[in-house]
């Protein structure tokens, strides 16, 4: 195997979040389902927007805001997606390279424009995402940087990619670029609504070796499995031999790989302002240590204690140095 220039390099939906405070009204006003992510076309999106006082508008995107968790670790990372060539598509690329985050697939110059998620944080915490995908779901073969792929020590997917043929064609070629340089593979469930429309496909992805890390929260794993018992699933986690990452709320973390299991407390004492960006944080944290050949049970308490910083604000990414708080607790 090669040097690696980058720990991880991540393939997604690059989508710029929009993110307001809300109450409850609001969401029913709005046909809202709370704590979940409905897809939406784009006059939805800018009707939504049209009602919001106060939003901030950040990069996002499931897997670019790991990747943003990893280089606030001091990690090196890269990522892949596509974005048009409007001002919000300039917002994601130049949001991204100023963290410190490689990013240079090129602009759309047609198509959809750049994609956004409304995001409505509620009082308790509870975020509700309306996506507008845009040129997110444009991406095709085309965009993978065979080389880029091969130069990170793993290579770490979004499962709400499988959407598409092109989509899943640009990952499967990045897969296979992983594979080809031995780099290692991660793949999240992303959620359980894409779990259930994909189970079979995730299913092979994980019984064929395609994947050698997983990602999911407790619901995502019972679907993945078809049970409404965690231990049920937890045990057919384990029995793929597989890297399993499981997130449990304020039960934390299980990390397991056939009879290795690791249980990872959550972070004390952390008042919960927004839960977007929780699995991945945590996903940031256990794939940097990962990359950086630690324990799996020092990878897990990094996964927690980024999880535990994004909470305790709005927003999906870190707002203080996770590096520095991860030397705080002794774990780097």
């Amino acid at each position: 195997m090669t040097s690696a220039r980058f720990d991880v390099a991540g393939i997604g939906n690059a989508i710029v979040d929009v993110i307001a405070r809300t109450d409850d009204a609001f969401l029913t006003r709005h046909g809202i389902a709370k704590g979940g992510m409905t897809l939406i076309d784009g006059h939805r999106a800018k009707l939504l927007e049209d009602s919001l006082s106060e939003t901030t508008v950040v990069p996002g995107g499931s897997a670019a805001n790991t990747i943003a968790g990893l280089a606030s670790l001091g990690g090196d990372g890269a990522f892949i997606g596509r974005v048009h060539a409007d001002w919000l598509g300039e917002s994601f690329a130049g949001g991204t390279k100023a963290i410190g985050v490689h990013f240079d697939t090129p602009f759309a110059t047609e198509g959809a424009p750049t994609a956004r998620s409304v995001i409505l944080v509620s009082p308790d915490g509870q975020r509700s995402m309306n996506t507008y995908l845009g040129a997110s779901v444009e991406l095709d073969e085309g965009d993978v940087d065979a080389k880029l792929i091969g130069e990170a020590k793993i290579l770490y997917v979004e499962g709400y990619l499988w959407d598409t043929d092109a989509l899943k064609g640009a990952v499967r070629k990045a897969i296979a670029a992983a594979k080809a340089a031995n780099r290692l593979v991660a793949f999240t469930l992303s959620d359980a609504f894409c779990v259930g429309r994909f189970r079979a496909e995730f299913v092979e992805l994980i019984d064929n070796g395609d994947v050698d890390i997983v990602f999911a929260n407790e619901a995502e794993l019972m679907s993945l499995y078809e049970t409404t018992h965690f231990d049920d699933a937890f045990q057919n986690a384990r029995a793929t031999g597989r890297l399993f990452a499981i997130t449990r709320s304020e039960k934390g973390a299980v990390v397991c790989q056939g009879a290795a299991v690791h249980l990872i407390d959550a972070t004390p004492d952390v008042t919960v302002v927004d839960t977007t960006g929780a699995g991945d944080q945590f996903a940031a944290g256990f794939l940097y240590g990962v990359a950086k050949g630690l324990p799996l049970a020092v990878s897990g308490r990094l996964g927690v204690l980024a999880a535990g910083e994004v909470i305790s604000h709005i927003g999906p990414r870190p707002l203080v140095s996770l590096k520095e708080l991860a030397a705080r607790a002794g774990l780097i």
